[in-house]
């Protein structure tokens, strides 16, 4: 969800990716308020920016959700289509390997 901005009259001037001041507020992305400030100011590729953080986000969420769906035995890796399996698949080793470079970086021998 993005952050904005008020002016002393509390009309949105400004929308943010992440926290900008402390007094930037977190709002929904389907507030009025917030797309009529958008169709407004033209923002529309901030819109798009905006909620393909968004997606990114809800793309994790996704992934741990099927996981812990999967380790209680609610569903069966097999129960979702072949590419599925493959995404998260491809996915989670990546995240393993990114996993054991930040294990080398952080060694307490000093190896890298």
């Amino acid at each position: 969800m993005p952050y904005v901005t008020r002016n002393e009259q509390g009309i949105i001037t400004a929308i943010h990716h992440s926290r900008q001041a402390p007094e930037d507020e977190l709002i929904d992305i389907n507030d009025t308020e917030l797309i009529e400030y958008m169709k407004k100011a033209g923002g529309l590729s901030e819109a798009k920016e905006i909620l393909s953080q968004s997606d990114r986000g809800l793309i994790r969420v996704i992934e741990d959700l099927i996981s812990l769906l999967i380790e209680k035995g609610l569903i069966l890796s097999t129960d979702l289509p072949y590419e599925a399996r493959e995404k998260l698949s491809s996915r989670e080793k990546v995240r393993g390997q990114l996993g054991k470079l930040a294990n080398l970086m952080d060694d307490d021998e000093g190896i890298i």
